[in-house]
């Protein structure tokens, strides 16, 4: 009695959720909504603009940057006493002073060539005296700094950032592959509940019509009442069936709603496009196609391509290097702003530094082994990954056959089961068999309906599974690669 009561309360509460306005998701409506709703999502394509923009700012740092100061005023008041002449000298300066500079960093020799342009004003006068000293002074200068026996730091710094682009691409497109394998085999869990659902109400219908059968037998006499002793816990069961069934059902529907981030309150049901086309599969093409475009695999190969980064910043540590200078330009100055320029002077510099290691107490050698054994170690990663694509490729690939004859299988099952179970309902009928043994047939057109949905499934998770593994759609017999991507991926 409990077990109909809750039963007939669970209907209740699903009758009035079905009542209310259900959204009836497609596979693709709902990969749709996780893409728009998903926080990891959304974290990794902020991680992927960030990167952007910081070579954005290193492509713009490469190209001739401007600059501008000026000191508009100054000045400065200073009393002396001369002892020897008893008074006292009183000093007064006023300046002004810009200076306009234009620097152009070399990319390719990690150099940087500038050239500046300063004028200033100066009013030195002594009030004592009453002597007034004005200078107007111009400097053009054209600089070059050039440092030497090093590595190009500038070059490593954009192909940095070009590596952390493109790893942020890749991290971005493989979210959006976990997400959609996520969604997929939650997608089919929550059909699959679906289906048992209808399934364990179908059985209940029959259970309902075996019992009313048993019932009339039994008023008319014709059968013992202990047959309808079964027929009650038959149906008790199937009752039970569908009260846990419905639970399952709602539960599972619960955490699809979660991971694709919408009310828990909305009511959902699936559509899955259950149609079946056989997918050739060619193993040696499909293992091609993988370490052509695995994702993954091109993220090991910036690792070790920046390995190569590491290695050459420890030989730099300690390293004999140096530095040249050089400074063309001249100089002007003139009491006259109108005659500043008439008599200007020359002046070049230019010099050498260098830095020369003596005994660092094996620092660098150690650093640069460190990086040699961590470059080792990324290589065996890399090569031990693309071992294990191949294999998975080639499980997958004897798999499909399997399942896609798995399927006919299981159809050809319910057939079997419809028919026997028809055949054995009609000796019930007829009082030629008895309630636990339809029973047995009732459960096994069960198993064999929940097998058939269980079959469709695991084969379209599979063919899923290759498009992941491989990254290429063998329905379409196209990449499955995002169009921004497939080129750097060529290897």
């Amino acid at each position: 009695m409990l077990k109909r009561i809750l039963m007939l309360a669970v209907l209740l509460i699903s009758g009035i959720a079905h009542g209310m306005a259900q959204e009836v998701l497609t596979l693709e409506k709902a990969l749709e909504i996780a893409f728009q709703n998903s926080p990891s999502l959304i974290q990794s394509k902020i991680s992927l603009e960030r990167s952007q923009l910081n070579l954005k700012a290193q492509e713009a740092s490469l190209k001739s940057q401007f600059s501008l100061s000026v000191n508009p005023f100054n000045y400065s008041r200073q009393n002396s006493y001369d002892d020897y002449n008893s008074q006292w000298y009183i000093n007064q300066n006023m300046s002004s002073s810009a200076s306009l500079g234009i620097t152009q960093p070399i990319k390719w020799t990690d150099g940087t060539v500038s050239l500046i342009n300063d004028f200033s004003w100066q009013d030195a006068s002594n009030k004592t005296s009453g002597k007034t000293n004005t200078t107007f002074r111009h400097n053009l200068s054209l600089r070059l700094n050039q440092p030497i026996f090093t590595y190009n730091q500038t070059k490593m710094q954009l192909k940095e950032l070009e590596y952390a682009l493109e790893n942020a691409q890749l991290s971005y497109a493989l979210k959006q592959l976990n997400i959609e394998k996520s969604v997929t085999d939650q997608f089919y869990s929550v059909y699959q509940r679906q289906k048992d659902l209808a399934i364990a109400k179908d059985e209940y219908q029959n259970q309902k019509q075996n019992y009313d059968i048993i019932k009339n037998k039994v008023e008319a006499g014709l059968v013992a009442k202990e047959e309808l002793y079964q027929a009650e816990v038959n149906l008790a069961s199937s009752e039970s069936s569908v009260y846990s069934q419905e639970i399952s059902y709602e539960n599972v529907k619960d955490n699809f709603k979660l991971l694709l981030g919408i009310s828990l309150d909305e009511d959902i049901a699936v559509i899955p496009n259950t149609d079946i086309v056989p997918v050739e599969v060619n193993p040696i093409e499909a293992v091609k196609h993988a370490l052509d475009q695995r994702m993954e695999l091109r993220q090991q190969e910036i690792t070790l391509e920046q390995d190569q980064f590491s290695i050459i910043r420890a030989k730099a540590t300690n390293e004999f290097k140096g530095s040249i200078s050089a400074n063309v330009g001249m100089n002007a100055f003139d009491s006259n702003v109108k005659n500043v320029y008439d008599k200007p002077t020359d002046n070049e510099q230019i010099g050498i530094s260098l830095s020369i290691p003596i005994f660092d107490w094996g620092a660098r050698k150690a650093k640069v082994k460190s990086a040699e054994l961590a470059h080792e170690s990324n290589q065996i990663s890399f090569e031990e990954e693309k071992k294990q694509i191949i294999l998975d490729v080639r499980s997958i690939c004897r798999n499909l056959p399997t399942l896609l004859s798995q399927i006919e299988i299981k159809k050809k099952s319910i057939e079997n089961a419809e028919r026997s179970y028809e055949i054995n309902l009609e000796k019930y009928r007829n009082g030629n068999l008895t309630g636990m043994e339809l029973q047995q047939y009732q459960t096994q057109l069960t198993s064999a309906k929940q097998s058939y949905t269980t079959a469709i499934i695991n084969y379209k998770q599979e063919l899923l599974n290759l498009k992941i593994q491989t990254l290429w759609d063998f329905e379409s017999n196209k990449s499955y690669l995002p169009t921004d991507l497939l080129k750097k991926t060529k290897r």
